[in-house]
């Protein structure tokens, strides 16, 4: 028997020095902005401290290989509540970092931990082959959109695939003119190939069309041009063109939804 079940992590009462920690390996190695320390439910038994550290270790490493690495402190010792969410910036840190290392004074239980940052994977393992150049989790993220209304752009270049059009990108009705679009920072400069444009879920609020252009400084290249779209269906595209872009404009129109969009390619 080990007590009351918790959804989150809860360590047996300390009688001796030291403290409790927990190592955890990073989903995408990348730069850390912010962390947030939750104790939710966690009344009577959170810890009243905690401190996060981070390390940046190729490979696999072992718990033991971890344990002798080099730490650096991303966040100091910081008071906690019971029952609440404590969000930490991280300034001044361009590191990229591949685990981190959850610090309780002295023992206690956390709900959850959440390390928000920017991904930047290992991309020369894709050296000759082709790869998603928008994903999230190969470093690409959207820099701009023309409308969130019902949920975030990013939610297009997630990994897998939507299981309901709220895990997709929708926009509010367009009643003016023009048209709805969003801007993708590629994973790194590379050659588009390949582009799926996924309408899954969205059966009557799937764009009538979509074009896609690429951007490479002041030089604008049509990928895909206007493009007639059909509700609840996974859409592929070869693309043909000469040169390498960085950014990806994708025009919907007029408004609408998509569940993802891949760009698959090669770096330049």
């Amino acid at each position: 028997n080990k007590g009351q079940v918790y959804d989150g992590w809860e360590t047996r009462r300390r009688r001796e020095p030291g403290h409790d920690w927990a190592l955890v390996r990073l989903g995408l190695p990348g730069a850390i902005r912010g962390v947030v320390i939750d104790t939710a439910w966690f009344k009577g038994n959170y810890p009243p401290y905690a401190s996060v550290e981070a390390a940046s270790v190729p490979g696999h490493p072992s718990p033991a290989e971890l344990a002798a690495a080099a730490w650096t402190e991303i966040v100091t010792r910081t008071a906690l509540k019971g029952d609440a969410e404590h969000h930490v910036e991280v300034t001044g840190d361009d590191t990229r970092y591949t685990h981190v290392r959850l610090n309780m004074y002295p023992d206690g239980g956390i709900a959850r931990l959440r390390v928000h940052g920017e991904a930047r994977p290992d991309l020369s393992l894709y050296d000759g082959l082709s790869l998603d150049l928008a994903a999230l989790q190969n470093g690409g993220l959207v820099t701009a959109c023309s409308d969130e209304f019902y949920s975030a752009p990013n939610n297009v270049i997630a990994p897998g695939l939507a299981r309901h059009q709220a895990e997709g990108w929708e926009t509010a009705r367009r009643r003016g003119p023009g048209n709805d679009w969003l801007l993708i920072r590629l994973a790194g400069r590379g050659l588009i190939r390949l582009a799926e444009i996924d309408t899954t879920n969205l059966i009557f609020n799937a764009p009538g069309h979509v074009a896609l252009t690429g951007l490479d400084g002041d030089r604008e290249t049509e990928l895909l041009p206007k493009t007639r779209l059909q509700p609840d269906t996974p859409h592929r595209f070869r693309l043909d063109h000469a040169g390498p872009v960085t950014h990806v404009r994708v025009d919907i129109h007029p408004d609408g939804g998509l569940a993802r969009v891949r760009l698959h390619g090669h770096l330049a």
